[in-house]
């Protein structure tokens, strides 16, 4: 190939790809703009839409595009509904003409125009005059809509959305928003809900307290059910500006007064709340300053704390859960001291035994979210009045601390009439509180209630290559084949039931004691446990016992059990036996 010729063909490709380049980067979207803009009324963008107007019989709606959405102008001045004004701007603005009905009718009344349903005027960027368009009624199929566009003399078809978008009410268009604020920049809410008045105030990692009267800890989440719902209120009625507003209960409304910002940022909004219709739900609102009568969903009136107790942080005693290295109980039933061993716990005192941790950790879980139901004693004083003698005293140290953290509770029959009340307090300050007096059982307890009470010692049932049970003179023994597959191989032949086998393991794993008949097998022939009704055998694959259960004589509400990882004799609910026993006849396939 000669070097002419080269030249030749890379002047060609130079060319095409120059050619590529401009149909893809400028002919194809000038083409794809051209043909999306075929058939449509006005060749317009809906961002470059200024003000519409929609005027329709005894009603003009007017809104005006301003920097963060729209306003609307008229029937009133009020924030528009940027999503809904944006729906109809886009609909409007890119109508299309499915066809011409009649060039010049003779009478415009025959198609709904004389006078129209709806008159639209849009102002558009640049735009030297407005464009207009008049709706009239429906074709019989109610498909379409004939309309005029500006001045021309033909009746269009269009689509009969549009019909819809300029019949839409005016709350529609209207921002529903019942009280607009940045809810990460509200640092104090002043509250005056019937007679009660109170100042919240932010504090730091998103804690607030009680200002006014107080100062008080609040509770935070109260505050902040109450912000959230606030924030997301919509209106559900706009009622105009009536007078009186006696019948509203707007005459002597209560207030709600969220301050914005900080210093010379600083700045409030005020939303006044009077009656609360039931049969509606809501709640009859008005905006500070806005005369307006609204009604929002009775649920924002609900959320907002009308007391000083109801906004306080009731949480009777706090600690850091995830610390807490020791705990002590001290009350009439005996002491017991616990201490954490890794992620688990053990009973130190009075003596020393394995504890059942999740046990532990629902009584620490208990402690934690105890809240309090009144208020008695605002200081310390209050302990030698109400707690001079407590009936649990609860220790709990954290890691790192050389002193724990005191907890008091005990019960009182003087507080509510005929009533048991708890009473709680932290050791050494207030205040002192009322709570529920099921607290002072459920913390009162002993080595006993907290103490481990596996009676078949854990195992890894991956590890588990045989098991064996006896009942009688029937002796059944399956093993595992694989994964999860096991067989019989004693008492039968064939298949084992899998999900069986598994319910067994997991029987035996969950079994739990409530009593201990005997401290050892001494006894063992006065609760039927030298004949047993059944035993189980766990088994690895070297033959080694990795778990023995062996079921004595049962009773109504009670069975007795034996097991190789404990010594003694206990006492069992029957129920719990149910799946062990059944496995004889269960497991085979």
């Amino acid at each position: 190939m000669s070097w002419k010729t080269l030249v030749i063909l890379a002047v060609v490709a130079a060319g095409l790809g120059g050619f590529l380049v401009v149909d893809n980067y400028w002919l194809v979207p000038k083409r794809e703009k051209t043909e999306g803009a075929k058939g449509r009324l006005w060749t317009i963008e809906p961002k470059d839409v200024e003000t519409v107007t929609i005027k329709r019989r005894g009603e003009t709606i007017r809104l005006k595009r301003v920097a963060d959405g729209w306003e609307m102008l008229e029937p009133v001045k009020a924030r528009g509904d940027r999503g809904a004004v944006d729906e109809v701007v886009t609909s409007l603005a890119t109508l299309r003409s499915d066809r011409e009905i009649d060039p010049n009718p003779a009478k415009l009344s025959d198609f709904g125009l004389e006078p129209p349903a709806a008159e639209v005027t849009l102002e558009v960027k640049g735009g030297k005059a407005p464009l207009t368009l008049s709706v009239g009624g429906k074709n019989p199929t109610g498909v379409w809509v004939y309309a005029r566009e500006g001045s021309k003399p033909a009746v269009v078809a269009l689509g009969e959305s549009v019909f819809r978008d300029t019949a839409r009410p005016v709350s529609d268009f209207r921002d529903k928003t019942v009280l607009a604020f940045d809810r990460k920049s509200v640092t104090a809410v002043d509250l005056d809900l019937d007679g009660s008045r109170m100042t919240l105030e932010a504090q730091e990692g998103g804690k607030w307290k009680i200002a006014k009267p107080g100062p008080y800890p609040a509770d935070a989440d109260v505050v902040a059910d109450a912000l959230d719902k606030l924030a997301g209120a919509k209106v559900k009625e706009f009622l105009g500006e009536p007078r009186p507003l006696t019948p509203y209960g707007l005459d002597k409304p209560s207030s709600v007064t969220i301050w914005l910002g900080k210093d010379k940022d600083r700045t409030s909004k005020t939303l006044l709340f009077g009656k609360v219709d039931k049969a509606k739900k809501g709640v009859y609102v008005e905006r500070q300053g806005e005369p307006e009568v609204l009604m929002t969903a009775d649920e924002v009136w609900d959320k907002l704390p009308r007391t000083v107790a109801a906004a306080r942080d009731k949480v009777v005693f706090t600690y850091a859960y995830d610390k807490v290295s020791r705990v002590e109980l001290d009350h009439a039933r005996g002491k017991v001291t616990l201490e954490r061993d890794g992620i688990t716990w053990k009973i130190t005192a009075p003596e020393a035994l394995a504890a059942d941790t999740g046990v532990v950790n629902g009584l620490l879980w208990r402690l934690r979210d105890l809240r309090a139901s009144g208020f008695l004693d605002e200081s310390a004083s209050g302990i030698a009045r109400y707690l001079a003698k407590p009936a649990v005293i609860v220790r709990v140290w954290e890691e790192g601390a050389k002193e724990p953290r005191t907890f008091l509770l005990t019960q009182s029959k003087d507080l509510k009439a005929g009533e048991t009340t708890g009473v709680a307090a932290t050791a050494g300050q207030g205040p002192v509180v009322m709570v529920e007096s099921k607290a002072v059982t459920d913390l009162e307890k002993t080595a006993t209630d907290l103490r481990d009470k596996t009676v078949v010692a854990s195992f890894d049932m991956k590890e588990v290559k045989r098991v064996r049970v006896v009942a009688g003179d029937k002796r059944l023994v399956v093993e595992k084949r694989g994964e999860d597959s096991w067989r019989v191989v004693e008492g039968g032949k064939g298949a084992a039931k899998d999900f069986k086998v598994t319910g067994l393991l997991l029987a035996l794993r969950a079994l739990r004691w409530k009593d201990i008949a005997a401290p050892d097998a001494s006894q063992a022939q006065k609760f039927g446990l030298d004949k047993p009704e059944v035993e189980v055998t766990v088994l690895k694959g070297d033959g080694t016992e990795m778990a023995k259960l062996a079921i004595g004589r049962s009773e109504d509400k009670a069975a007795y059990v034996q097991s190789k990882s404990a010594p003694g004799v206990y006492v069992v609910d029957p129920a719990t036996l149910d799946e062990i026993r059944k496995a004889p006849t269960d497991i085979p396939g």
